[in-house]
Parts: structure tokens; C-alpha cells; sequence
């Protein structure tokens, strides 16, 4: 039997010092972070209001076009969850839609026709959230969504997968818009709180 050498017993603790100091700082900079559900019925931090509660409180402005009238309906359905627009609304939303339609490719096997063969819709949204009381403006954002389709010979079946590519990258663009939105409010009652 023999006694340990001072040397590696000396090691092994400065080295389980630096594990142990390690762990603590993990341990404090995890502990510092927060999860909670966006949608979740607790109020958020310095107001008495749940976020789906904020959420449902925003009108959404009138848009013009085709597309920008779907990511509303879209936006209106989200944010109420089903009850529509809010009959007092505590923020206002400015949205604008933008729509780019493009050729993606050309893949023809056996054919004289240069005719493209599938194409994408990108959607871009950019958006503005005001305190409907004072009027401040409370963030601005720009989110953009692609959907591709496949444009087949027949011209009516063509416009009808470009329709339902608009359709699909509106729905998904009032998506991202309404999680952005949502983090803006997150990010709003923590300052004004």
C-alpha cells in the first residue's frame, strides 16, 4: 500500500475547484433566463394582461391588395383566436403587403416550348404597432415568406397553384408576423413596467 503522490492530490483538487466554479456559473447564467408560454393566460411582466389577452386587442388597418387582405383575415383570426376585431382596441396595426411572383424553373423533357415549370410567391410584410391611446408607436418590424408551386400547361391550373401558393405564404407570413408581434408586446410591458 502506498500513499497517494502530494503532487496529484494537489491537481485533482484545483481541478475539481474549476469543475465546482463552473458549475456554479452555469448553473447562475441559466437560472437568469426565463421560458414562458407566449400564449399563456399569465399576465405579463408590469400589466394585468395575458399576452393572448394584448394580443386580441389590436385592429388591424384596412389593406389594398389581394394578398395583403388574406394576411389580415389571417392576423384578425389569430390574434381574437375566432371572435373577430376587438370593439376597443388598446393598439392599432398599420400592415403592407408586398408580392413578388417569379419563375424558379425550367424543366422540360421532350418539348420545343421554353415554358417555366414551377415558379414562387414571396410575400413581404412590414408592419407598424401604435398605442391606440398615445398614439406612440411601439415597434416596426419586416418579415417575408417564399411558397413555391408548380405551374403546369393549362392556364387555369397555372393561376389556381399561384392562388393557392399566395394563399399558403399568407397564411404563413401572418404566422410569423403575429409571433413578432407578440414579442414585441412581450418586449414593450417589460420596458413599460
Amino acid at each position: 500500500m502506498s500513499l497517494p503522490e502530494p503532487e496529484k492530490t494537489e491537481l485533482s483538487r484545483l481541478l475539481r475547484r474549476i469543475a465546482l466554479a463552473g458549475l456554479v456559473g452555469s448553473l447562475a447564467l441559466v437560472s437568469a433566463c426565463t421560458v414562458r408560454p407566449l400564449y399563456s393566460s399569465a399576465p405579463l411582466s408590469g400589466s394585468q394582461a395575458s399576452a393572448s389577452a394584448e394580443l386580441a386587442s389590436i385592429a388591424i388597418k384596412p389593406v389594398g391588395s389581394r394578398s395583403g387582405q388574406q394576411v389580415r383575415n389571417n392576423l384578425i383570426f389569430g390574434f381574437g383566436r375566432g371572435a373577430g376585431e376587438p370593439a376597443s382596441p388598446a393598439y392599432s396595426l398599420s400592415l403592407g403587403v408586398t408580392e413578388a411572383v417569379e419563375s424558379s424553373a425550367l424543366v422540360q423533357v421532350g418539348t420545343d416550348q421554353d415554358e417555366p415549370t414551377a415558379g414562387s410567391v414571396t410575400l413581404t410584410g412590414t408592419y407598424t404597432l401604435t398605442d391606440a391611446k398615445a398614439g406612440v408607436v411601439i415597434a416596426s418590424g419586416k418579415r417575408s415568406i417564399t411558397s413555391s408551386f408548380d405551374r403546369p400547361r393549362q392556364e387555369f391550373a397555372a393561376y389556381r397553384a399561384q392562388i393557392d401558393a399566395e394563399n399558403r405564404a399568407a397564411r404563413e407570413l401572418a404566422e410569423a408576423l403575429q409571433l413578432s408581434i407578440a414579442q414585441d408586446l412581450v418586449r414593450h410591458s417589460k420596458t413599460a413596467g
